[in-house]
C-alpha cells in the first residue's frame, strides 16, 4: 500500500529524499558540528525548528510576497526563527551554544530550509509545508545524529560525554579530525544509498538531473522570466 500525500511528505525526507545523504545540502554544518552526538542532534534540532516554523509562515504570506523581493523575504522570515533559536539556545544550553559557534547563525542561509521554502513552502498549503520541514528535520537530525555518534565513539571513546570504549579500545583520533569526517560522511552516503535500493526507491537514472530535482519547477519559472523579459527588450 502507497502511503497516501501528507504521510509521503512527511517520510520522504527522512531516508528516500533525506537532505545530508541523499541530496548531499548542508554538507558544510553536517562536517563541522558532528564531533559529538550531543553536538550534532542540537544541530539537528535547531534546523528542525527553523525548518517547520519558517514553512508554516512562508505558506501563509505566499500570496502576499511580490515574486521580485521573493528570497529576500524568505531570507528574512528564516533569519527571525534563527534569531529565536539563537536566544533560547544561549539562555538555556550555553555549552551547545558555544559548540555550534557561527553554524548556528548560518542556518539562516542553509541550503535545505532556503530550498524547501522555494520549491515546496510558497506553493503548498500549510499542513503539507509543515510536514514537509518536520519530515527534512527529522532526516537531517538522524543523519548528524548518527554521524556525531559514530565519529565521538570512534573519536574519542564516549557517546553522550559518557565513556564507552575507554577499557578495550583505544580512541581514534582521526575521527574527531576532518578526515575522519569526510571518511564517515562517505561510509553513511553508501549505506543510505544501498539502503534506497534495496527498498526499491532509487530513481531511474531517466529522472535524475534537472526532472529530478525538487526546485526544477522554480528553476524553469525563473528561466522563462527570464527569456520573455529579454524578448521585451529586444523589442
Amino acid at each position: 500500500m502507497k502511503p497516501s500525500g501528507n504521510l509521503r511528505t512527511l517520510t520522504d525526507g527522512i531516508i528516500r529524499e533525506n537532505p545530508v545523504l541523499v541530496t548531499l545540502l548542508g554538507t558544510c554544518p553536517t562536517l563541522a558540528v558532528t564531533l559529538s552526538a550531543v553536538n550534532g542532534i542540537g544541530m539537528g534540532l535547531a534546523t528542525t525548528f527553523v525548518l517547520i516554523c519558517s514553512n508554516v509562515v512562508i505558506s501563509l504570506l505566499k500570496r502576499f510576497i511580490p515574486s521580485s523581493v521573493r528570497l529576500p523575504s524568505f531570507i528574512i522570515i528564516i533569519a527571525g526563527f534563527v534569531t529565536v533559536v539563537g536566544f533560547l539556545m544561549e539562555g538555556y544550553a550555553p555549552a551547545l551554544y558555544d559548540s555550534l559557534g557561527v553554524f548556528l547563525s548560518l542556518i539562516t542561509v542553509n541550503c535545505i530550509i532556503l530550498g524547501r521554502a522555494e520549491a515546496f513552502a510558497s506553493k503548498n498549503k500549510v499542513l503539507p509545508s509543515l510536514l514537509d520541514g518536520l519530515g527534512r528535520g527529522i532526516g537531517f537530525t538522524l543523519a548528524l545524529l548518527v554521524m556525531g555518534g559514530i565519529r565521538e565513539l570512534l573519536g574519542a571513546g564516549t557517546l553522550f560525554g559518557i565513556p564507552v570504549t575507554k577499557d578495550f579500545i583505544e580512541p581514534m583520533r582521526i575521527f574527531i579530525s576532518p578526515p575522519g569526517g569526510f571518511f564517515v560522511f562517505a561510509i553513511l552516503i553508501a549505506c543510505v544509498n544501498y539502503l534506497i535500493r534495496r527498498m526499491g526507491k532509487r530513481k531511474p537514472l531517466e529522472e535524475m538531473g534537472c526532472s529530478g530535482c525538487p526546485a526544477s519547477g522554480a528553476c524553469h519559472a525563473a528561466c522563462d522570466k527570464k527569456s520573455t523579459d529579454e524578448e521585451e527588450n529586444m523589442q
